[in-house]
């Protein structure tokens, strides 16, 4: 009898994963002028002992100006690179996970409020705000600080950053990299029509809008080593008329591809105010699966997946590849090892908590 394809392993580039589940980056606000500090070790190692195939840190700017807020973690100077070396030297001691990063930039979403506190934006002039940027000088919100639009040497010096970022990332032993583009940050931002109304080659068509994001995974694919995986997370859709869609998600997945992309991480949304999202269990898995339908490589399904027949149903039906889970494993860290549990599989647990298990389940954990 075969067992469950949720933890049947699986190679993403030239990194084999130990199952189909994977721990999506998130944010946790509690950065010092973009450094890691004690929490980031509770947070990520409590997620190491998981079960879990990967395990990403939060989105990482590549440049100061590129954090969400001020709060939000950085990879560029030598400061935030040390901080982040030892939160992973102190996770490693304890878990042979392997660890992905989320390289990223706000653009015209930067400089706002932790969101317990709200998470407004900060205009430039006060106590943790700056100027953001953006393709075009259009704003989030209409409230918000007008976002000043890229120039061109803006532009190579951004490509730049994500490179430096992401050569820092591999100095530090990081076995993959994810570049985010979703969520209605920086990339998303010119691949939107709705956000990106420049009238240079960097706006207007599909293939102009395409242009930035596309020179950005080819600056940290050289960055990297060649061995190791280069992802790209997207919003498959705006969820609003006129906006990025679905079709154009496919054809940036397949240019992507066509650059030597690892794995495509299908999210939606957080573009527009305007959006409408239908939100229920599965509801971004027709996307994953339009993607997979129109490429090879591996294709990651995110958002409210809960349940361990849920997830074996996505990867089983051939939806998606991989399951990503976020809020669902800040309510149950142990997630992984409850679905094993449920659907007959093994996954991998800690000596010292083998005694947490029932008696019958305890041969579905391996001990280190």
């Amino acid at each position: 009898m075969n067992g469950p394809k949720l933890f049947e392993p699986i190679m993403v580039g030239g990194l084999e994963l130990a199952n189909r589940i994977v721990i999506a980056p998130m944010c946790q606000y509690s950065a010092v002028d973009g450094c890691m500090n004690d929490w980031h070790v509770i947070h990520l190692g409590h997620l190491a002992l998981s079960g879990a195939a990967l395990l990403t840190i939060e989105a990482t700017a590549v440049v100061p100006g590129g954090r969400i807020s001020h709060g939000d973690v950085g990879l560029y100077d030598d400061a935030t690179e040390a901080a982040m070396a030892g939160v992973i030297a102190s996770v490693r001691r304890h878990s042979d996970m392997p660890i992905a990063i989320q390289l990223g930039h706000a653009g015209r979403k930067a400089s706002t409020d932790l969101p317990w506190l709200g998470g407004a934006q900060i205009a430039p002039e006060a106590a943790h705000g700056w100027q953001t940027v953006a393709p075009s000088p259009l704003g989030f919100a209409a409230t918000d600080h007008a976002p000043h639009a890229l120039n061109d040497d803006d532009l190579v010096g951004l490509r730049d950053a994500f490179a430096a970022a992401a050569r820092r990332a591999a100095r530090l032993g990081i076995d993959a990299v994810q570049i985010h583009g979703a969520h209605g940050y920086l990339l998303h931002q010119f691949l939107s029509p709705i956000s990106n109304g420049r009238e240079d080659e960097y706006g207007g068509s599909l293939e102009n809008r395409m242009r930035f994001p596309l020179e950005v995974f080819d600056a940290v694919r050289a960055a990297f080593p060649p061995e190791r995986p280069v992802t790209m997370r997207v919003s498959g859709t705006d969820w609003v008329d006129g906006g990025w869609d679905v079709e154009q998600t496919i054809a940036f997945a397949q240019a992507l591809e066509r650059r030597g992309c690892a794995a495509i991480h299908v999210s939606s949304g957080g573009l527009d105010p305007r959006q409408n999202i239908p939100v229920g269990p599965n509801y971004q898995v027709p996307l994953a699966r339009a993607v997979k339908q129109a490429t090879t490589m591996p294709v990651v399904a995110v958002g409210l997946i809960t349940e361990p027949e849920q997830a074996e149903a996505i990867i089983a039906t051939g939806d998606a590849d991989l399951v990503a889970l976020a809020r669902t494993m800040l309510y149950d860290p142990r997630w992984p090892w409850h679905a094993a549990a449920a659907l007959g599989a093994q996954v991998t647990a800690p000596n010292q908590y083998l005694r947490s298990q029932p008696r019958r389940f305890r041969d579905l954990l391996r001990g280190r």
